[in-house]
């Protein structure tokens, strides 16, 4: 799936202020390939989620904010200018007295959910090895991702559910100490179900639609026969939503929790028809994500009419020489737009970059955090 926009997502500079190991960092971007270069901790995945951060309002790495403060400061600032079909972009996020604040274009979100697509991103980490090798959670996570950039209603409706479902739980865990309000638990089960249903259609549609996409870009990268497969595993796949909390009322007052519905859904990846978790190598697995992941962007790119920023947190290391030279020439298909690659070794970019045909700029940072700046065309 190839296809070339005009409306392509820019990040023309970033800049940063007590933000992990940032003290104060500006830094002006090419428009096409962009590589953070430098030993382990000097603060290239540290710019890298920046970038991150500046799409989702939270870190890729770090669920706890305050482990995004630089270590003896109490704050954190990002300003990031875009570029986007001729038109600038600004966007602000800071962490202030434990308060999260985002702005676009000096308008200042009344919710930081409404901020989620607008800057498309799509990243590729070491860290995505816990969406095979984890529990559902993380799979479940990982498509909602996708979707909550793809989907406005999805994600209004995920925010819902989410919330309805808290409210239920603590209702079946009050129930121990006293009567069941039965009317409010049945206003709870009639909302689950109407939001249940619609994010289960979607999350089945979208499998159904990046299934051949993560196929084709498997075997291209292996250079393998090798069948790829998603199944997604719900429990509405059999039962209607109201019939599966009906039956289970009875449980869930005991558990005190809701034990049925979407929040228990799960994504399972097979190989050869084998799940890839227990039977793929590590070369099965990670070749596996990185087609996920770029399959993720053709849907964003696809189904949003803009080319998202493509984030690559070390993704060369570790593979054979067969499956990087697969994937420069994946890049050099120029279905990308503006990239963003870390690795520890010069020699290693430098030589991929002699093959892929599109202009790069080096950053270089030393173990004080600065960096040189060097341009390869």
């Amino acid at each position: 799936m190839i296809l070339f926009y005009k409306k392509t997502m820019i990040l023309k500079s970033i800049s940063l202020v007590n933000f992990k190991n940032h003290e104060n960092l500006k830094v002006h971007f090419s428009k096409h390939v962009n590589c953070f270069l430098g030993d382990n901790g000097v603060g290239k995945t540290n710019l890298l989620d920046s970038i991150y951060y500046l799409s989702f309002c939270k870190s890729y790495y770090n669920s706890f904010e305050y482990d995004n403060v630089r270590y003896g400061e109490n704050y954190f600032m990002l300003k990031g200018f875009f570029f986007n079909n001729g038109i600038d972009l600004e966007i602000k996020g800071s962490l202030t007295n434990k308060q999260k604040k985002f702005k676009f274009n000096e308008k200042k979100y009344d919710k930081l959910s409404d901020h989620i697509g607008k800057i498309p991103v799509v990243i590729i980490t070491p860290l995505d090895s816990g969406i095979i090798l984890g529990g559902g959670d993380e799979r479940r996570k990982f498509v909602n991702k996708l979707l909550c950039q793809l989907d406005r209603e999805y994600l209004v409706n995920l925010i819902a559910y989410n919330k309805i479902i808290k409210q239920r739980n603590a209702l079946l865990k009050d129930s121990h100490k006293k009567s069941l309000n039965e009317d409010l638990l049945l206003t709870y089960d009639q909302n689950l179900c109407n939001l249940g249903y619609q994010i289960y259609l979607k999350r089945k549609d979208c499998i159904d639609v990046i299934i051949n996409s993560v196929q084709q870009y498997y075997d291209f990268i292996s250079k393998k026969n090798e069948h790829v497969d998603i199944i997604y595993k719900s429990e509405l796949h059999q039962s209607s939503f109201k019939d599966l909390l009906d039956q289970n009322r009875q449980k869930d007052r005991v558990l005190g929790f809701t034990s049925s519905g979407i929040h228990r859904d799960d994504f399972i990846f097979n190989i050869n028809k084998h799940s890839l978790k227990k039977s793929g190598s590590q070369g099965q697995q990670k070749t596996f994500l990185i087609g996920l992941k770029f399959s993720y962007f053709d849907l964003l790119k696809l189904t949003l009419g803009i080319t998202p920023i493509l984030l690559l947190d070390d993704i060369f290391d570790k593979l054979d020489h067969g499956r990087v030279e697969q994937i420069i020439r994946i890049l050099n298909k120029n279905q990308f737009g503006q990239i963003f690659i870390t690795d520890t070794s010069f020699t290693r970019i430098d030589s991929i970059m002699d093959k892929v045909n599109i202009s790069c700029k080096y950053f270089m940072f030393n173990k004080s955090g600065l960096y040189e700046e060097k341009l390869k065309k």
